[in-house]
């Protein structure tokens, strides 16, 4: 097991020694916000106290999207909350539709099929919705490039309001109000909002000017929360409160859908981005994935505890059948790979009339994890229609990438971190060398070794329990807040053996210091890593605290280990 290469981050120590002077903190904590652009006490404050907040008017299109979401509340209209399949979809349209049922406006949610009708707005639904008298329809996490379906609901009659934060075209939609951060006209100040989140500034909005709102806004934070997390969109600004917030809610289990989730999942301690992002998430896409994504917006809605329970085993269930079929599709698609060794192209673009479409995503982010580089994985139906989930790796922009092959696709949409495609059978060779291509100059024809990106480097007495106290105000940590990690270099090891079959302990000193307590999960043993047991050690680590039969303990938990160098 080789080491990753470390890639110290480059701080500026003029700005560095300005915070640390000016706010008393540690020069380790000064670097870890320098490295996340905060340079000025002022924001140094914000950054650590979650207290940013935006005024929501500031989006664009909100005073439309209020005023016609106001009329339609008086007028007794009836309203669709029209979400994507995916835990932001979900979350957005719970947030709508708790908030305006709140009102005792006449509201229903639609949540397109993922096999039988695909990604975003379809005509079919649009039709469907009219002709049930719905007269105004707000869509979450899709609609911004839904021209042609925009174009055929206002043909009908029927209002739209877009909700969306995936990339835009200059063109915008004909739609009575377009929420995107992305647009480029739009003045509001932080881009990486999630649907659930953009969902939460129009309640603030229309809260804020009619006062009339039927419950606390904060009581809505928990969706916010699952949708920001699930999403992966980064944690910083607005979305750091959010989240914050909303885990305290998650942890609380206010909600009677939220308690049987987590009593499915087996989660009986506080919440935290991470058993958000490997415990809940998962099983409520598991309904999109393999049965109907409604089943997750009607157990986050729920007021009973008894349907709470009965909806919460059926993801339980649905998850379990996600992680069987996921597995299968993941082994094809690693059989694939070893075909194209040992000369593997920039990206991996690999395609089956087999696959299920609902865990391609899944896989290509196994993939990305496994090869370091950005991968496609596309399940072709009967009629030879592909439809695929692409990763990324690094900074490389999958938005852009894909829009070079717009010619070879019949649509695709998303991110720069994760995207979607549809593409014909006949056009997948074409397209996979083209986009293996680009991602290949990129790279200079070939991924780099996967890297370690070093916060600071310490000295072992530099860690201690303030340290630690001044991380815990960098949390939550995930997308854009990575945590920290640090390097010490030259420790000697004292003592080291493999525990739980697994895991790396060792006792380490630097010098003259006291002894640190470290563990490595995962890391087996020095041996395992080609490291001499006496033989002296550079670590990069994340300092914690460790309660061991009742006493608090400073344990630094390994992210990769070396041997020194001697400079």
């Amino acid at each position: 097991m080789k080491s990753k290469l470390w890639v110290f981050r480059d701080i500026d120590p003029t700005h560095r020694e300005f915070l640390v002077q000016a706010l008393s903190i540690s020069a380790a904590t000064a670097s870890l916000l320098v490295a996340r652009g905060v340079t000025t006490p002022d924001e140094a404050i914000s950054w650590m106290s979650h207290q940013l907040s935006h005024d929501p008017y500031l989006i664009p299109d909100m005073e439309q999207a209020v005023e016609r979401l106001r009329r339609a509340v008086i007028d007794n209209e009836s309203i669709c909350f029209y979400g994507d399949y995916d835990v932001d979809g979900m979350t957005a349209t719970s947030v709508y539709l708790s908030f305006f049922a709140g009102l005792g406006a006449r509201v229903r949610a639609y949540v397109p099929h993922r096999l039988r009708e695909g990604y975003g707005l379809n005509a079919g639904a649009v039709r469907q919705l009219r002709a049930e008298g719905t007269s105004l329809l707000v869509t979450s996490d899709c609609g911004t490039t839904a021209h042609r379906e925009l174009a055929l609901a206002m043909e009908l009659g029927l209002d739209v309001i877009v909700t969306d934060h995936h990339q835009t075209d200059e063109r915008m939609p004909p739609a009575v109000a377009v929420m995107n951060p992305h647009r480029t006209d739009a003045r509001y100040p932080f881009r990486g909002l999630c649907s659930a989140a953009l969902a939460y500034k129009v309640v603030e909005a229309y809260q804020s000017r009619y006062g009339d709102g039927g419950m606390p806004l904060e009581s809505l934070l928990d969706l916010v929360a699952l949708g920001t997390i699930a999403d992966v969109v980064p944690l910083q600004d607005e979305n750091k409160g959010f989240v914050r917030a909303g885990l305290v809610q998650l942890s609380r289990g206010a909600r009677c859908g939220i308690r049987a989730l987590k009593q499915v999942a087996g989660v009986t301690k506080e919440c935290t981005a991470e058993t958000v992002a490997f415990r809940l998430a998962p099983r409520l896409n598991a309904a999109g994935r393999l049965d109907h994504a409604l089943l997750g917006v009607q157990l986050l809605t729920t007021d009973s505890p008894s349907e709470a329970s009965r909806l919460a085993d059926r993801l339980e269930q649905l998850n379990r059948e996600r992680q069987a079929i996921e597995a299968e599709v993941l082994s094809e698609a690693i059989a694939m790979v070893k075909l194209l060794e040992p000369e593997l192209p920039g990206a991996l673009v690999l395609a089956s009339r087999r696959w299920h479409v609902g865990v391609v995503g899944i896989v290509a982010a196994r993939l990305v994890d496994r090869y370091h580089r950005p991968a496609v994985v596309i399940a072709i139906d009967d009629h030879g229609v592909g439809k695929g989930s692409a990763r990324t790796v690094g900074n490389f922009d999958l938005y852009e990438s894909l829009s070079v092959c717009r010619d070879l696709l019949d649509a695709f949409g998303g991110h720069p971190s994760a995207a979607g495609v549809t593409v014909r059978e006949t056009q997948l060779a074409e397209f996979g060398d083209r986009f293996a291509a680009i991602a290949g100059a990129w790279t200079n024809s070939r991924p780099g070794e996967p890297t370690l990106h070093v916060d600071a480097e310490l000295r072992l007495t530099d860690v201690t329990t303030r340290l630690i106290q001044e991380i815990h105000a960098f949390h939550p940590f995930g997308a854009g807040n990575p945590e920290p990690t640090f390097a010490v270099k030259g420790l000697e090891i004292m003592e080291a053996r493999t525990v739980g079959e697994r895991h790396l302990k060792m006792t380490v000193r630097q010098g003259r210091s006291l002894p640190f307590d470290s563990i490595g999960f995962g890391m087996r043993s020095l041996e395992d890593r080609g490291i001499p047991s006496r033989s002296p050690v550079d670590l990069a680590f994340l300092p914690e605290m460790n309660r061991w039969n009742g006493y608090d303990r400073i344990q630094l938990r390994i992210r990769d280990l070396r041997p020194s160098v001697r400079e």
